[in-house]
């Protein structure tokens, strides 16, 4: 594994442990070269995913990216990292059991507004908010109201 700060090809790893999901293995890395240590992940992958996008392209899934955005949403919210990563897990997971190698960028909205929905509602609305692209307050408005259930 090259290392992350000198670029040298060869580093030792000190530490192997499994997350605490199972889902992965956490490596701690040490650079004989400049001395610095890193962590890695190594995951399985079951099969390449396909998003196809709102716009008709398609791209290669990747998990930084669903993990960023939901980190995003919940960013200064009571969420610790480890609850994100077991959520973008959770999701990689699905998709790539679901048996299908193009995935409609669509599905992935909904499963994260699933978890979202679930775990922070401020995170949720966060995310709804961009997702599903309110043009107007009113829409805004109208989705915060079917959140909490018509008032009478």
């Amino acid at each position: 594994m090259r290392c992350p700060f000198c670029g040298h090809d060869d580093t030792q790893v000190k530490d192997s442990r499994p997350t605490e999901d199972n889902a992965a293995i956490r490596r701690r890395r040490f650079c004989q070269a400049c001395g610095s240590r890193f962590t890695t992940f190594e995951r399985a992958q079951l099969r390449d995913l396909v998003v196809l996008k709102r716009n008709g392209q398609r791209s290669a899934f990747d998990r930084e990216k669903l993990s960023r955005s939901i980190r995003i949403a919940c960013r200064k919210r009571p969420v610790d990292d480890e609850r994100i990563e077991r959520i973008v897990s959770e999701i990689q997971r699905r998709l790539e059991s679901s048996g299908e190698s193009e995935i409609d960028s669509k599905i992935i909205g909904e499963l994260v507004m699933e978890h979202l929905a679930q775990l922070d509602s401020v995170a949720y609305v966060r995310f709804a908010s961009v997702y599903r692209n309110f043009r107007e307050a009113k829409d805004f408005e109208a989705f915060v109201e079917n959140l909490h259930g018509p008032t009478t």
